[in-house]
């Protein structure tokens, strides 16, 4: 199989051909193909420019192997996990051409094996009866013109009655499966004969425009916009999309609400999570801490003497804040001393018999605030503790957390969901500080939470500006306030002067490209000791183009981890140990989450598995899972959020205007510990510093925590 493209099904492959001495090429498409499997092929020879002589398949169907070799080829391909080259071997020898029956019919007789038990041969024929399932949905899928990558995930979320479930509305795939957009959903539609002015076409597209929006950071949108859009994309009459409104208003699917004198929709699990935010932050906030009223100037005062540091005017309030209120936030860019103020309140509460929970939005994060505070920290995922057959959190209003003190970091990054999740399980007596960088891009997912809690007035809020002389020595965060307060960074007047921040002017985006390689593979490790994978990150405004994360990736991959074996090819990236990778979603059964970086440990080819180390936990992915996960060696400013590396590249080109916004540069600087590189076109450098933040997120947060009032008696959710 030379190659496979899981979504439009076309496929290169080389063949034995009965009466042909060498091996012939076809070129065709299927929905799934495995070697040694039998290919029957209509069409004709042709002799292409470039790959010479070739057999253009009009038709090409699939015929199950029938030979002791193709039998074991197709066993031990990986199709069926828990069978790989090895097992198969074994398999053919044992059962011949029978294994297929054997498997099916008399399971049992796998047990005469050395090596399979009961639970080994329970799990292949689990895997076998499922890989019948999984094609019988490729074919399904690849008939009517869509793409069969994400036949396994549909196969997982609707069981054996796949198929029926597609066909009764072919938009749940949008809905259920990751990865499976609304476009795709829509062709599947047409192509099922569902009509295009259908009602349950205008209430998918409906949705669809909304989740559109929650991918752009939005928690709600206008009526106006909405009704605007989905005409635009879905070409239906209006009358249809207002009439598609109204049934998912009454289906309960989405809430209307009046922002502002606009009418405007919210999903509903959106507005679930906003107005409990707001309702659970006003639940929180009255009466005095857990621990009592404490006289600030002599708390500081004794903090002072027993680290040896003396606070600033700031931090002092800060400190003042916290200790005597039930909700405080702590915000600054680098270099304040954030962690002091928080180290200083942990020495105070503790003191007085606080206890005490610290969380941050990911593991790096959390490992950070371990580290800096001495004390454990958890990710907010593991501290309300996900359980995976209920599919939610352990920890909420019937079960809080075991603390009246919660101190969560890196607040920024958090978004309106998972902050919702996290104040229901704060007991209605604890106090909680929260400390971020609002200056930073916001959260992935939708919400602005940092930035709306402190424009809402209503909780206690300190902004730490004094940047410490130790902090001010360093270029890197002297430079990131300079860009915050938009200046263009200082660089060192010759390049070969010692310094932590440089940046490197270039003509073109190819002159770019080729400088950056340059640097990760070469300069950066010769120079300052550091690893090329495991101490540089590049970091990218974006994941298309020539200096997008994709680009990017396969060249470094190519020159950084070239001849690592053995090597995995799924979903548009081969994977292989030694190659850095990222989470792009959450999974909460394996405790992984959306920007989470890792390096590839191993490939088991004989159980279908790729181990990858994630702060120091290894973690298991089936090959049908590859989709959650992509290379790292290049990742997007977003999805570097809460993390640190020794060493940060940044490309950027005027290509990049859309995206060339003072934030996100900011936020990329910042995530730079010992090195900072920009290189790029000067008037691109220019262009990010001058942008500050343009687009605000549409939220109704801030104005749901002046509005509500600070009352215990209201039903929370």
């Amino acid at each position: 199989m030379t190659f496979h493209s899981e979504e439009s099904g076309f496929c290169v492959l080389r063949v034995k051909v009965q009466g042909r001495r060498d091996f012939a090429t076809v070129v065709g498409t299927a929905p799934a193909v495995t070697p040694g499997e039998y290919v029957e092929c209509e069409g004709s020879w042709v002799t292409d420019r470039t790959h010479g002589l070739q057999f253009k398949a009009r038709q090409l169907s699939i015929v199950p192997p029938i030979t002791l070799e193709g039998i074991e080829k197709y066993l031990g391909s990986g199709m069926v996990r828990g069978i790989g080259p090895h097992f198969a071997r074994k398999l053919v020898s044992a059962f011949g051409e029978q294994v297929f029956e054997i498997i099916e019919q008399q399971p049992a007789k796998l047990e005469e094996l050395p090596g399979i038990g009961p639970k080994r041969m329970q799990r292949v024929v689990a895997a076998w009866r499922e890989q019948k399932v999984v094609r019988q949905i490729m074919v399904f899928l690849r008939s009517h013109g869509v793409g069969t990558a994400r036949a396994v995930r549909i196969y997982k979320t609707y069981g054996a009655n796949a198929i029926e479930r597609v066909r009764e509305n072919p938009y749940r795939l949008a809905l259920d499966i990751q990865g499976m957009g609304f476009l795709t959903a829509d062709t599947l539609a047409q192509r099922l004969g569902i009509r295009k002015d259908s009602l349950m076409r205008a209430q998918a597209g409906i949705r669809h425009m909304l989740q559109e929006f929650a991918a752009e950071g939005h928690c709600t949108a206008t009526r106006g916009r909405v009704l605007e859009t989905a005409a635009q994309m879905l070409a239906i009459p209006t009358p249809i999309l207002e009439q598609g409104i109204h049934e998912e208003l009454a289906a309960g699917n989405l809430i209307a609400e009046t922002i502002e004198g606009e009418a405007c929709l919210f999903l509903r699990s959106l507005h679930h999570a906003e107005v409990g935010v707001g309702q659970h932050l006003l639940r929180l906030l009255p009466g005095a801490p857990p621990w009592g009223t404490v006289d600030p100037e002599k708390a500081i005062a004794w903090v002072e003497k027993t680290t040896g540091l003396t606070l600033s005017s700031s931090q002092r309030h800060g400190v003042a804040s916290a200790i005597n209120g039930k909700l405080t936030v702590i915000t600054g860019g680098p270099g304040v001393g954030k962690t002091t103020v928080v180290n200083s309140i942990l020495q105070i509460v503790r003191a007085k018999g606080a206890q005490v929970v610290l969380c941050a939005p990911t593991g790096r994060a959390a490992k950070r605030l371990s580290e800096s505070t001495g004390l454990e920290a958890k990710t907010i995922h593991r501290l309300l503790e996900f359980d995976p057959h209920r599919r939610g959190f352990s920890r909420g209003r019937e079960n809080p957390l075991d603390a009246n003190f919660v101190v969560m970091d890196e607040l920024s990054m958090v978004d309106v969901s998972l902050m919702n999740q996290l104040l229901r399980a704060v007991p209605d007596a604890a106090a909680l500080l929260m400390v971020g960088d609002v200056d930073q891009l916001p959260s992935v997912g939708p919400g602005a939470v940092l930035s709306d809690i402190i424009e809402s007035g209503r909780i206690a809020t300190v902004r730490l500006t004094e940047i410490f002389r130790q902090a001010a020595d360093s270029r890197i965060i002297a430079n990131a306030h300079r860009i915050n307060r938009g200046q263009m960074p200082e660089r060192p007047s010759d390049p070969r002067d010692p310094s932590d921040f440089y940046f490197i002017a270039t003509d073109t985006p190819e002159a770019i490209h080729d400088r950056l390689l340059d640097l990760v593979t070469e300069r950066i490790p010769s120079r300052f000791g550091l690893h090329p994978i495991r101490d540089v990150q590049v970091m990218c405004p974006m994941n298309r183009g020539l200096l997008g994360t994709r680009s990017l990736n396969a060249e470094l991959q190519r020159r950084l981890n070239a001849h690592a074996q053995p090597s995995v090819t799924r979903y548009g990236w081969t994977f292989a140990p030694g190659d850095k990778v990222v989470q792009t979603v959450n999974n909460y059964q394996k405790e992984v989450f959306n920007g989470d970086i890792g390096c590839i440990t191993r490939i088991d080819l004989e159980e279908g598995l790729i181990f990858v180390d994630v702060d120091g936990r290894e973690i298991s992915y089936e090959l049908a899972e590859l989709d959650e996960i992509a290379l790292a060696y290049a990742i997007t400013v977003h999805k570097s959020q809460g993390s640190e590396y020794p060493a940060v590249v940044i490309p950027l080109a005027t290509q990049h205007y859309t995206l060339l916004e003072r934030n996100l540069l900011y936020t990329g600087v910042t995530r730079g510990k010992r090195l900072v590189v920009i290189v790029g076109q000067p008037k691109a450098l220019s262009l990010a510093v001058r942008h500050a933040r343009s687009k605000r997120r549409l939220t109704h947060l801030a104005a749901r925590i002046k509005e509500l009032p600070a009352s215990q008696g209201e039903a929370y959710l």
